[in-house]
Order: C-alpha cells, then structure tokens, then sequence
C-alpha cells in the first residue's frame, strides 16, 4: 500500500495534476526497502526520496492521487537522535496520533475537507479506531497572517519582538496588548462554531474586550511630555483630595490627587482655549481662563487662571485633563505604546506575497509624564488613561537603580476598544473645534486691533469672515462623505456645520444661503496691511501648500511625531500670516490686491464676474473640472483625483472670493433668468402666505426662538410661523440632509423601509420609473440584435475563485449561503455580485471558433452586494435591480462599436428619462 519514490518534487507534482502514475509505483517490495534503507541512512541518494501511499491516481480528488507520508530530513530528532532521518508529514501523523490518544472528535477546519478522504484512509488502512471529524470554518482575521510559518518568518526576520508581541495573533499575542482571558470567552461564545466563511476585523474582539475592562479599569491622567503647557493658578493652595478611580464603580476605590499654582495641560488643549472662556479641570471644577502667553512663532508657552469653583455648571464646558506641579508628588515617566497592523492589506489573495505588505513602522512610542499613582502599577494591570484610551501594563516603573543611575519609566500599551480607528489619539487633539470657531467669531471688538472704521464696517466684516467658515466647513463635511470617512467623522463635522450656521444666523439675522454672501464690507486698513500684495499672496500658498502635507500625512495614517511636526510648521505659518496681513487666514479667501489710492472709507466690492481677472479664474476652474473628470474616466489613483479635487475647490473658492457669486459651468443667461424668475415667485408666494397667517403669527410668538428652522424675528428665509403638519416634509435639507432625504422618499410614497438592513420595499411609483427604464433599454437593444437570457443567482466558491481578479474591489461585501435549513452545506455558496463568474463559463463551452460569434445577450436580474457602510435608498443598497450586458465578438473593431452604442443608450436614459445632464 506504499512506495519509495525518488521523482523530483517539481515533476511529481505535475504528474499528480496529470494523474500520470510515478515510474516507482509498480516497483517489487525488495526496492522498496532498499531505497527506505537509504531514506533512514540520511545518505544523498536517500535525501531524493519520499514514502508514498498508493491510493488512487486517477481520483478526482487531488489528495488521494498518492500522498507524501514520509520525508527524509537530516535532523536530530529529541528523542531518537540520529537513528531514523525520516520524519512523517502531518496528514500522516494526525490520523495516528488522533486514534492512538483517544480522540472521539477532530475538530478540523473547512480548509482539510479534501484531506478527509485521506485521513479515513490511513485509518481504515492501519486497522486503528476511527475518530470522527467534525469541520468548522477557520476566522480570517484581517490585516493579519494566521499561518504559523509565515508567523514563524516575523519572528526571525525581527521584526517583532517574538511570539508573544502584541501584534501577533496568538492568545500570548492578544493577552499581553490586553485582552483579558474573560473578553476572549465572551467573544468565542458569541462568534459560535460555523462553516460560514468569515472575515472579521480586529475591532469586533476588542468590542467585546472593551464591556469587560470598562466598568472595572481605574481612571489615571497621562499628558504628552514635549507638548505640556502650564497654567498658573495663583490662589489655588497646594493640597492633597482623594477621589474615586472610576466614576461609576466605588468598588475600584480612591485615588489621591494633588492641587498647586501651577498645574500642566496638554499643549493641543491648550490651542483650543480662548481668554475669557470658563473651562472644566476633571477632578477639580471649573476654571476661567485669563490670559494667554504666546511666544514669538504664536505658540502658547503658558496660561493664567482664576478659579471658578462655585460655578458648578459643566454642561457645555471644555473638559481637560491636568497634572499638578508639586515636589511632594512628582510625575512618574511613562511611555505609551502604540501598534498598528501588521499587514497592510486587510485581505491578502490566495498568490499575493504577505512579504510585499509588511507594515514596518507599526510600533510607535510616545514619552509621558504621568499620573504619580503610576508607580504602583504592576505588570498586567488595566487602567483608563483619561481622554487617550485603555492601556495594559507591559513593565513597571522603576526607581532609580544603583547600578544605572538611571529610573525606567513606566511602559503602557494601548489597548484598542472596538473603534476603526486602531491608533488612540490624545483626546485634545480630536476635540471638535466648534468651540474655537466661535471664540474667534465671538471674541469682543475691542480685543482685535482697533479699525479706523465705524462699528457697522467691523460687523459686516465679521459676517463676511463667518459666512467663509461655513463655506469652508461645508467643503469639509462634502469631502468627508466622498471619501465615505467613518460615521463620527462625519457627524464631528455636520455638528460644527450646524454650529456655524447658527452662528451666522445670529450675527447677521438671516439664514446662511450657499452663493448669497453677506453685503461687501469695507477693508480694514491698518498699518499691518502695508506688505505687498505679492509676499502676502506668497506666504497664503505657503499655508494652503502646508495644510494639504498635513491631510495628507493624516490620510496615510502617517508616525505621530511627523504629523505633529506638520501641524507645528502649518500653525507658525498661519502667526506669520496673520502678523503680516493683520488677519486670519481663511482657506479659498486669499489676498485681494488693492489700488494705490485705496483709502479707509473706500469699500471693497467683488469685481464682478465680466471682469478680465475673473475670466481668467473662471478659465482656470473650467479646466480643473476637465482635469479632475479625466483622472476619474481614466480610474487613476484615489492620491490623485483627491489632489485634483482639493486643487478644484480652492479655485472655486478664489473665484467666489473675487466675483462674490458661486462658479456655474453654465454660463447661458436664459438659464439664468429661469432661475431667477422662479426665486422671485417662490418668494412673491412666501409673502403672500406670511401675510395670510399675520395673526397666527402673532399668537404664536413664544415658539419663534425654537429650534434652529426658525427665524427670531419673521425674516429668515420667508419662513414666518407656521402651523406644522405630518403631511408635508419636517426636516428641512440645509439642516438635516439625511433626515430630509428620509421624508422625501418615505411620504412620495416611493420607499418603505424593510427589518433586514440595507433592503428596501420599492412602491409603485418607485418601480414605475424602473419599469420606464427597462421598457425604453430593452427596446433600443433589441434594435441592436441583443437577446434577454437568465442565469442562476448562485455562484459557485470555485467559480468565485477564477474570477477573483475581478471581483476584489467588492470581495469583502460578497453574501454567502452556508446552510440548508439545519444542515450545513458541503461548500457555501455566493449569491450573486455580478455575473461575469456564472455566464463565462458557459461563454467558454458555447464558443469553439469565430463562427460562434457574436454573442450578445443581456440579463434583468438582481445583485447582493453586502454593504456596510451606512446604506441609502437608491444610492447604496444591499440588493438592487440592474441590468447587464455581456458581449462576446471576434473582433476588437466591432466590441468598440458596441461600446459607443451602450454608452450613448446609457446617456439618453439620464438626460431623457431622468433629466440628469451627463457630462
């Protein structure tokens, strides 16, 4: 039942792929002992050898066409030295070892199902007891190597601190970055046994880590040591409180914290603060903010105080973390460690190389003076750093030793909690900055430099300044849901979008209207603004240049040391501009040049689009937009297109800034007068309606200040009191985009919401618009000579594998069917993506010489594409309608005449039917 073989492994396997027998396989049993004689010696010829099972050749399945069962090594074995050099492969041993040691079940995962056959084989043909298998699919994990080879590669190369580093996925691995033992159970227990073929994300384990180490981990404080700030305090008295560890949980215990003069705080927190502004120090109460010391790069050195301790309102304050200077209770050195991912890729193909994606600069360190309590940390302890995260003792400090004069700080690992985002921030620096928003907006007039001008000009410029922040703002929040950033993300943003409008709407009594901007103000001209023009202009490229090194550093999840180095050049470069031209530096609102005999009650107004300068700029945007259109049709790198786009929206902001109107592709004056004469009945209605509900209006008055969609005094928007109705919609789009999307869609009665996520009820009125779609396509086709067909919605994994070139970009949101009823089935099963995987094959059976083609058929049918990322009614879903044509011809010349044809079908479809232009 076995054969000693000495094919070379190259052509063994091409005979196996073959199902050619081996030249060996007929040899007499003398032979065959002669050469394992030879194999056991260790000797050269003995080295070229293999013991093989003599199965089946000719079976379908590849692991019964004679199987390797032992291997000549030269290798001292632990126990038997050098007596045998033969050592058994593992499919070999395991079924021996399994039976031998009174296995009942193997628990075997889904990757063995083809050695099943084998491993019953060895059993049945040993005559030993038989185990039973039991499969399960593996978890792929991604940005990761489960394979203990490829683990085994990281080790020796060095590039990770050995089997237990906390970038490894072994239990020592997870345990020492903090998984506790209980989290991992809890997740086990969850996550169940199943065949489904699953790529998971770290963050779902430590999601589960998090609800465990949460209601228990002691609350410390741990600021960034080269960024500190300090803050004098003058009547706070050095002292000693004890506090809870936990807010939530007393059972932690107490903690001492100490109180003096002069306490130090994060140097992002400080950025934020603003004289005047009443900030609250956790742990202490609230505090006014005095004075604000700056050195000459702008840079804040320190802060001055007075305590507010009475006031007990911390609502809507700034929450910051603090440290005490005092020599009774010195800050411990700490190092806070942080890991990113080992792979960069999150799934690696079946032929990619892992070498190729190897992150080599995944461990980043920052020093720390921290919380004194941390000196009595022990290895393996839990804590809470405020505002930065949860981090695992991985070394205790350490006095300083006699031996080295030296102290060892205090070593931290952050701790992931479940979020995408794997690196922890310092809390301070993720703050939204609505709050600076509005101290720069708010800050009185007499603590800016002083205007020769009247108080009206100052006002109506600060509207001009605010109107541009929520300009730019909204540029933000647009670019966010591009980029399909994470949900919080976008949220941060969208609050302090709201912030801003609110804020407009207050200072100028109206509503923020894209395109409307406040009446041109009149130029503060004070002795700053003496520079010329062309270094002013110089020094605002230098900002915008630096800003985008900055987002893009963050965007590639750049060291935090180079990011913060990038925001320190871009914060000095702002204080140079400001210094120079006597004010903030706004993005899209560069330096305008001004005539010579320009005097102080001389207003600057746009200059108006018919103007060279703005022909000029209106160019330049035209042929960004081409630009920007050709690297998308050309599908070039996102780095690219995201320049491209950047570069686009700081033209249409100069173009903005200089003809005080919005930049339209469109420039025929009759679509403009169209526009215009509908504003003007809009608004002629609006009156008239404001006028029918006088009186409603003024019974009405108590509710006018409520909520942000209604004006305080009538004027806003024409929108005068109104009574309020579930028939009409209630969100209004500038407000709550998503909301107002909802209500459209909802009470057109096009959509009715479904309980499996991202699936949608289409009602008659949606289906119609489809059913109009596919009445005019399906004809313009068949004018073409292409004929409907159908094929099966299911996707075999084999097929799916073929075509996975083509299928990456959307791999991960790939559905699969893993059961019949209670039954699992022998191999899940897709659902279809796209097509290409199941007509192809069939392409590939129908099509035998040119005489076969053409071939043009197209298919109606529905895809599953499995998304995650917040699904919208017609704009993402996870199962839709659509059509797809799949041609096949014998020559280049006619598939690009078709190409053109589809194409100009596809375009009458949007302008004709959906009235949407196409470029």
């Amino acid at each position: 039942k076995a054969y000693v073989d000495d094919t070379p492994a190259e052509q063994m396997k091409a005979e196996r792929e073959q199902r050619i027998e081996s030249k060996h396989r007929k040899n007499s049993i003398e032979k065959n002992l002669q050469m394992w004689e030879e194999m056991k010696k260790g000797s050269q010829f003995g080295q070229s050898c293999c013991l093989r099972a003599k199965i089946d050749m000719s079976s379908n399945n590849g692991c019964m066409r004679d199987p390797t069962l032992y291997l000549c090594k030269i290798q001292p074995h632990p126990r038997t030295g050098n007596k045998y050099n033969v050592y058994p492969t593992y499919d070999f041993a395991c079924p021996i070892v399994d039976s031998i040691e009174g296995v009942t079940h193997a628990l075997r995962t889904t990757e063995y199902h083809d050695r099943d056959e084998q491993f019953y084989w060895i059993i049945e043909a040993l005559g030993i007891r038989k185990p039973y298998i039991w499969e399960y699919s593996r978890l792929n994990l991604n940005n990761t190597v489960l394979s203990k080879r490829k683990l085994t590669w990281f080790v020796n190369e060095g590039l990770v601190d050995g089997w237990d580093d906390p970038r490894f996925p072994t239990v020592r691995g997870v345990l020492r970055r903090g998984m506790t033992v209980e989290g991992l159970k809890q997740f086990i227990a969850a996550q169940g046994s199943s065949r489904s073929v699953v790529n998971m994300e770290w963050d779902k384990i430590w999601a589960f880590n998090k609800k465990v180490i949460d209601p228990v981990a002691p609350r410390y404080v741990a600021l960034l040591k080269k960024e500190v700030v300090l803050v004098n305090v003058p009547e706070a008295q050095e002292e000693m409180k004890e506090v809870a560890k936990h807010p939530k949980n007393p059972d932690v215990g107490l903690k001492p914290v100490w109180y003096s003069p002069k306490v130090f705080i994060e140097g992002a927190d400080a950025e934020t603060l603003s004289e005047g502004e009443m900030v609250t120090f956790i742990n202490w109460g609230n505090i006014n903010i005095t004075k604000i010391h700056r050195n000459a790069d702008g840079k804040i050195v320190s802060l001055d105080a007075k305590l507010n301790l009475e006031n007990k309102d911390y609502k809507k304050t700034t929450k910051i973390t603090w440290l005490a200077e005092t020599a009774r209770a010195l800050p411990v050195p700490a190092v806070c460690v942080t890991y990113e991912h080992l792979i960069t890729k999150p799934v690696l193909g079946k032929d990619e190389d892992f070498k190729q994606y190897v992150n080599k600069n995944s461990k980043h360190e920052e020093l720390m003076l921290g919380d004194p309590c941390l000196k009595d940390l022990k290895k393996g302890d839990i804590i809470q750093l405020q505002r930065r995260g949860f981090f695992i003792c991985d070394q205790p400090y350490e006095p300083v030793s006699p031996y080295s004069c030296r102290e060892a700080p205090c070593v931290l690992i952050f701790i992931p909690d479940g979020h995408t985002k794997e690196m922890p921030t310092s809390g301070s620096k993720e703050k939204t900055k609505v709050e600076a928003t509005k101290n720069e907006t708010t800050t009185p007039l007499k603590e800016r430099p002083a205007p020769s001008l009247n108080n009206t000009c100052a006002t109506s410029e600060d509207s001009l300044v605010l109107y541009n922040k929520v300009a730019a703002q909204g540029d933000v929040v647009r670019e966010l849901k591009a980029k399909k950033a994470a949900k919080e993300d976008v949220d941060a943003a969208v609050k302090q979008l709201l912030a801003l409008k609110a804020e407009y709407k207050e200072k100028t009594g109206q509503e923020y209207k894209p395109g409307n901007p406040p009446a041109a103000v009149v130029q503060n001209v004070s002795s700053k603004s003496s520079a010329t023009v062309l270094e002013s202009k110089a020094l605002y490229d230098e900002v915008a240049a630096q800003g985008e090194v900055v987002r893009k550093l963050k965007a590639e999840k750049a060291p935090k040391a180079k990011v913060n180095e990038a925001v320190e050049s871009l914060l000095s470069l702002k204080a140079q501009y400001k210094e120079k031209t006597g004010k903030e530096y706004i993005p899209g609102q560069p330096p305008l040049s001004q005539s010579s005999d320009s005097s102080p009650t001389r207003s600057s107004e746009p200059c108006g689009p018919e103007t060279p300068e703005a022909k000029v700029l209106f160019d330049k945007v035209a042929s960004q937009g081409e630009v920007v259109r050709k690297l998308k049709a050309e599908k070039a790198s996102k780095d690219q297109v995201d320049t491209a786009v950047q570069e686009l929206l700081q033209l249409k902001a100069q173009y903005k800034a200089l003809t005080g109107v919005e930049y339209k592709p469109v420039s025929a004056t009759g679509v403009e007068d169209r526009d215009k004469r509908k504003k003007e009945k809009e608004n002629k209605s609006e009156k008239q309606n404001k006028s029918q509900k006088q009186n409603d209006g003024q019974k009405k008055d108590p509710f006018r200040n409520q909520g942000s969609g209604l004006s305080s005094d009538g004027t806003g928007e024409g929108q005068g009191p109104k009574k309020q109705t579930r028939l009409g919609l209630e969100a209004k789009k500038e407000e709550n985009l998503s909301e107002w999307y909802s209500q459209v869609i909802t009470k057109s009665e096009m959509i009715e919401y479904y309980d499996v996520s991202g699936c949608y009820i289409l009602r008659p009125w949606a289906y119609s618009i489809w059913e109009s779609i596919k009445d005019f396509f399906d004809a313009e086709i068949k004018k073409l000579g292409v004929e409907n067909c159908y094929f099966p919605m299911f996707v075999s994994q084999g097929a799916l594998e073929k075509e996975k070139t083509h299928i990456a970009d959307f791999a991960p949101e790939v559905a699969w069917v893993t059961r019949s009823g209670k039954t699992e089935l022998a191999e899940p099963i897709a659902v279809r993506p796209t097509s290409e995987t199941v007509m192809y094959p069939a392409y590939a059976k129908w099509v035998q010489s040119h005489r076969d083609l053409p071939i043009r058929l197209n298919q109606w049918c529905n895809v599953v594409r499995w998304e995650f990322k917040h699904p919208q009614p017609f704009l993402r879903t996870r199962e839709f309608l659509w059509q797809e044509g799949h041609s096949a011809f014998a020559t280049f010349e006619e598939a690009a005449e078709e190409v053109l044809q589809i194409l100009d079908l596809y375009a009458q479809v949007y302008e004709e039917l959906l009235a949407i232009p196409v470029v």
